[in-house]
């Protein structure tokens, strides 16, 4: 082998050395190479360090309604809690975006027709405004907090995005979430969230009724993987003597389809589920629920971390 050969193939083999570590460093020919992802260490000046996103109950919003000053029931359980969150704290410290929705739910045994959207449609359309509203906030400001709250059908909403969220399926990480608040939510499970007051041994009504589709009545049964991760910072207010979060476990007939949907629009039209403004069911040191969970956000809130911004 002549000396030009030995020199060629040495040349060749300084070039590869060369061409390898650079590649270890992350470069190459064509720039940087990729980096592991990371959070960033400031976010832009706009964001807030707190975005409270509040889900109101069935026949407390409408899907024309505003998210930043809600006007379509002003007897809204929920603006008892968001509205003096909003007048409290300036904007660059958190923002408060009520999620407009039609929030109704069908009697399919209702005479005459009640004329009302779905539970399946109006629940779906909570559910896609709410997650476009957190997944827009958070690909702006990637270190902005949340806090998830929401009555009845909200709460149902709000458990099942925190639900995902804390299971790894949902818009934004758990480590994002600073708290969930929950009245009166349709899939309570005891022991699944932090119980505030009374714990009620009952379940929530798509627990029993799991599993029951009929003309738009679409109950979900359990959470798959509860609130995994954010189970802790998850709490739950269930007043005893409501079964839209407490029905006790009573067996139902397979075969009587009409008979379980009755039984189901008596529970749904029959209880104390609008008592939670009023102690008279629910309290906790002679706090409403309402009042409590205002405490409750208040205290996230204060506690939360300042980002840097740019």
């Amino acid at each position: 082998m002549g000396l030009g050969v030995v020199l060629a193939a040495l040349i060749a083999l300084v070039v590869v050395v060369i061409l390898i570590a650079s590649l270890l460093r992350g470069g190459g020919t064509g720039g940087p190479g990729p980096t592991l992802p990371g959070r960033p260490t400031a976010q832009p000046a706009d964001c807030p360090d707190v975005q409270v996103i509040s889900i109101p109950g069935t026949w407390e919003s409408s899907a024309t309604d505003s998210p930043t000053a809600p006007h379509a029931n002003r007897r809204s359980l929920m603006l008892q809690v968001s509205g003096p969150l909003q007048r409290q704290y300036k904007t660059g410290r958190a923002t408060v975006y009520t999620v407009p929705y039609v929030a109704q739910f069908h009697n399919p045994v209702a005479v005459p027709p009640d004329g009302q959207v779905t539970y399946a449609a109006s629940r779906k359309q909570g559910t896609d405004r709410a997650v476009a509203e957190i997944t827009r906030v958070y690909k702006h400001c990637p270190l902005t907090g949340f806090v998830l709250m929401g009555f009845s059908q909200g709460a149902t909403i709000a458990g099942n995005i925190a639900s995902d969220i804390g299971n790894a399926r949902g818009p934004i990480p758990a480590e994002n979430v600073l708290g969930v608040g929950l009245v009166s939510d349709s899939r309570r499970v005891q022991g699944e969230a932090k119980a505030i007051g009374p714990d009620p041994e009952g379940q929530g009504v798509e627990i029993l009724f799991g599993g029951l589709s009929l003309m738009g009545v679409d109950l979900q049964g359990k959470r798959d993987g509860a609130f995994g991760t954010l189970a802790a910072r998850t709490v739950s207010i269930c007043g005893s003597r409501d079964p839209i979060c407490n029905e006790p476990d009573r067996p139902l007939n397979p075969l009587n389809i009409v008979g379980n949907v009755t039984q189901l629009a008596s529970v749904l039209t029959m209880n104390s589920h609008a008592l939670y403004g009023t102690t008279s069911d629910w309290q906790l040191g002679g706090q409403t629920a309402p009042r409590w969970l205002l405490g409750w956000a208040r205290g996230l809130i204060d506690a939360a971390p300042t980002p840097k911004h740019n």
